[in-house]
């Protein structure tokens, strides 16, 4: 039986690494948008509006609607940059801002997107907006949440394999061996996947907004104003994001790079 999982195991690793489209890393992936998890994504957000005061006629909802549709239009001309032109055609592009003195904002798989009221005061401006709005959108374009998902379901199949390897130890031997799998795999594997693709948002999401027309010098003291209201961080290697000071550290840097890049994207795509 335990050859008959791993067996399984490694097919099953093997037929869901796909090349992304936007980063062209080969990556670990088991859902087709189109048939599965975008239908899927788009009856969960509608059932999160449902359930939530959606701010409507409101400056701030304006620009946020206004911000997102500018930056979908960006991320259009940036797929068509990298030869992928239809890539997009079965997202439905969604902005809402909803109430909620959460300090967040989120995209679910198919380009849905959520901003709190929360973050808003710490966006401040336009340009901060479009640095949140970059970001989400990114992570939207390079499929990160199909992405966690697939890493999810090979935790729980290790997690099988785990209990199948040791069902004939003492309980106590089992037990341990299984809290050990799960920080393991969760510090070492979840967790570091998490980082990476928030790092590729940011770095993405900041090519994006200058595309749009916005200003990528703020998208560092977007960071540094998060930094400021910040009542304490989690060590980096237990967070799913990186720390605030790698993310502002790397947005100074990358704005040279975003800036080439967005210039050379309009004139290819004109």
């Amino acid at each position: 039986m335990k050859i008959q999982y791993l067996f399984g195991l490694v097919l099953f690793l093997f037929f869901g690494c796909k090349t992304n489209i936007i980063t062209g890393k080969n990556t670990l992936n088991f859902f087709g948008n189109n048939q599965t998890l975008f239908p899927t994504s788009f009856e969960q957000y509608r059932s999160f509006l449902r359930e939530h005061e959606v701010i409507v006629g409101t400056e701030e909802a304006n620009q946020v609607r206004k911000i997102g549709g500018e930056i979908a239009k960006a991320a259009r001309r940036y797929v068509e940059y990298n030869g992928q032109a239809d890539a997009l055609n079965h997202y439905a592009w969604e902005y809402n801002l909803v109430k909620s003195d959460e300090v967040n904002a989120w995209c679910m798989p198919g380009g849905k997107i959520v901003f709190y009221t929360g973050i808003m005061p710490i966006a401040q401006n336009p340009d901060g907006i479009a640095a949140i709005m970059g970001h989400e959108i990114a992570h939207a374009l390079a499929d990160h949440g199909a992405q966690r998902m697939s890493l999810g379901i090979v935790q729980q199949v290790g997690g099988l394999l785990t209990a199948e390897a040791t069902k004939n130890q003492e309980d106590l031997k089992r037990e341990k061996i299984r809290m050990a799998y799960g920080i393991g795999t969760t510090v070492g594997g979840m967790l570091p996947f998490s980082r990476k693709h928030e790092t590729e948002a940011d770095k993405i999401g900041l090519t994006l907004m200058t595309l749009a027309g916005y200003n990528p010098e703020e998208a560092p003291k977007l960071w540094e104003r998060m930094k400021a209201q910040s009542k304490g961080s989690t060590p980096e290697f237990l967070s799913t994001h990186p720390s605030q000071e790698r993310r502002i550290t790397n947005l100074q840097h990358w704005i040279p790079h975003a800036k080439a890049l967005a210039d050379e994207i309009k004139l290819v795509t004109k």
